[in-house]
């Protein structure tokens, strides 16, 4: 069963559901590629194939250092850093998660500018196909 799961979604596992050995934290780390994906259109352990994208997935090494997260708020990238920390036992749990300052900012009062950048937008069309 799980060579099915890697075989169909390479992007989002966690290092640890590679190793066998995991628990909901896995859910919290597929949810942090989801999120930086959103963000700039690409995943953030990407390859040219499924084993070299789990090559980097067990790496678990990631950047911001793309045009697309020029306009990403520190807040934004700080909760992707919590969700995708390599270590299970250090990742950030879900309910911490969702009561990050980002979800705060987000859902508050504040103004928030939603203005996507192209480039973005073109990054996640083609990721889709």
């Amino acid at each position: 069963m799980i060579k099915r799961i890697i075989a169909l979604k390479p992007y989002y596992i966690a290092p640890e559901v590679l190793r066998k050995k995991y628990d909901e934290k896995c859910d919290v780390w597929s949810c942090g590629v989801i999120m930086y994906i959103l963000l700039c259109g690409f995943p953030p352990f990407n390859g040219k194939g499924d084993n070299e994208i789990l090559q980097n997935v067990l790496k678990g090494q990631f950047t911001f250092k793309h045009s697309e997260f020029e306009n990403v708020t520190l807040e934004a990238k700080k909760l992707i850093q919590k969700m995708l920390e390599y270590k299970p036992e250090n990742r950030i749990s879900i309910e911490n998660a969702l009561n990050d300052a980002w979800f705060e900012k987000m859902l508050g009062t504040e103004k928030v500018d939603v203005n996507l950048n192209q480039k973005v937008l073109t990054n996640l069309r083609t990721f889709r196909v």
